[in-house]
């Protein structure tokens, strides 16, 4: 075992609701969600009632009732041991690393677009790799100064999104809507909207982000049930109204994965000098965002791997903590070679910067998404072997309500691994599937080798 770390309690409330709005409320799949067609709001409020909500309730009472740094690491070795605690940190962790580029590729391709239209693909591929590192940097500094990163960002967030479903609300009744939204358009479609129901559900992942910084927290079991359901709020409704921004002002046809943003921006403000300048100015708050968002998740992820790290159960370098900040400088680091490579890698397979932007999205999302596979039903086991844990706040109901939404949600999860992969009813990519399966398995043999090689040692 490691000798306890004294942290510095820096997260108040209003800090913990930003950085769960940065972390989840994602403009950078704004688009593929709208790309759907007008039923895409349908599948917001689906998604929305049966497992957001439900989600948000069972890290509510997991993070208030096991507050220690780790955040899912020790939810999960409390219920099922350190082996699967340290496999779950292991993908939790390697997915930043994994999905930080496909983030900055679309940083790049939304800067192509506002700056310099003929910027080629090899230098968007360095433009990702530069922030990468800078992102490193920033993780490294104490968290009382980097905080404000998502703080900021999700001002900016909220800001963008309002501004798109405000402004397209207008255009609406200016120049009518360009999608149609009868009742027969909102039904849920079960081909294009199974290829980006994943996508949606990614989109609203992140509330125990903060638990990895549990001892940083000044209260954690009274302030993450309410910084839950206060982001949670804003969250759906954000996502909604931005979404809905977007359809009321682009035909689907014309979404872009990656262009929609500043087409749309243009769409609204004109081609006028003023207009121009405006769409410049929001173009790099949109940056921005890429960029916070980023550093959220690095933040929180990398103190979940270094917790496991501290323990043993992943290799001892991935918990070093910078002497003075008391930040994984390790982890960060380590987060930026894999990202660098990663993004090298794929930029010889990609054609455009939306396939890039796709491949990258689907490989790193089915690692994120499996460590859910366990939180959830790690809830049941400990709501049975640890009935007397005290906790701050308890999911409302029967014993059996909990259960209920935690397979609710297990299912969700599993759904949406599959659907990355492969859709029902279309011919697969043989290519595609083979990029994105092949180096889901070389994670996991990975991910065993180093920890089994840890857990050696620790025996030593």
């Amino acid at each position: 075992m490691s000798e306890k770390t004294r942290f510095k309690k820096v997260l108040k409330k209003l800090d913990m609701t930003l950085f769960t709005v940065c972390a989840i409320l994602v403009i950078d799949t704004l688009t593929p969600a709208a790309s759907v067609g007008v039923s895409s709001m349908t599948w917001w409020i689906i998604i929305l009632v049966f497992f957001f909500i439900p989600y948000g309730l069972i890290t509510a009472e997991l993070g208030s009732a096991y507050p220690e740094q780790g955040g899912l690491y020790i939810w999960i070795k409390n219920a099922f041991g350190n082996r699967w605690a340290a496999r779950s940190s292991w993908y939790y962790w390697v997915n930043v690393a994994l999905w930080m580029p496909s983030v900055y590729i679309m940083f790049a391709g939304v800067f192509r677009q506002l700056f310099f239209s003929g910027l080629s693909m090899s230098m968007q591929i360095v433009m990702g790799i530069i922030l990468t590192w800078i992102t490193v940097w920033v993780g490294i500094v104490s968290l009382d100064t980097s905080k404000w990163i998502p703080n900021i960002g999700a001002f900016l967030k909220v800001f963008i999104m309002s501004f798109i479903g405000i402004a397209g609300i207008i255009y609406a009744l200016r120049n009518g809507s360009a999608n149609d939204f009868t009742f027969q358009a909102m039904m849920p479609e079960m081909n294009e909207g199974l290829k980006f129901l994943p996508a949606i559900l990614f989109s609203f992942m992140g509330f125990e982000l903060m638990s990895g910084a549990g001892e940083e927290m000044e209260n954690p079991g009274r302030d993450i049930p309410k910084a839950i359901i206060e982001s949670g709020i804003m969250i759906a409704a954000f996502y909604l109204l931005g979404t809905l921004g977007i359809l009321l002002a682009l035909p689907v046809e014309q979404i872009g994965l990656i262009d929609g943003f500043i087409d749309t921006l243009r769409l609204f403000l004109g081609e006028g000098t003023y207009g121009k300048l405006l769409v410049l100015i929001l173009g790099v708050g949109i940056l921005y965002t890429f960029f916070a968002n980023v550093v959220t998740w690095n933040m929180g992820a990398n103190r979940t791997a270094a917790e496991a790290a501290k323990e043993g159960e992943l290799p001892r370098s991935l918990g070093k903590l910078h002497p003075v900040n008391n930040t994984p400088v390790n982890a960060f680091i380590y987060t930026g070679i894999i990202s660098t490579v990663v993004i090298v890698l794929y930029g010889f397979f990609a054609q455009t910067a939306e396939d890039l932007f796709w491949s990258l999205f689907a490989f790193s999302s089915i690692i994120f998404l499996m460590p859910y596979l366990a939180i959830f039903p790690a809830f049941i086991k400990l709501r049975i072997t640890d009935p007397d844990r005290h906790r701050p706040y308890r999911i409302p109901g029967k014993p059996w309500v909990g259960w209920l939404l935690s397979i609710l949600c297990f299912l969700f999860i599993l759904q949406a691994i599959i659907l990355f992969v492969w859709i029902p009813g279309e011919t697969a990519d043989p290519l595609y599937t083979l990029s994105i399966v092949g180096g889901v398995v070389i994670i996991i043999i990975l991910g065993e080798l180093l920890i089994s090689r840890a857990r050696k040692r620790q025996t030593l």
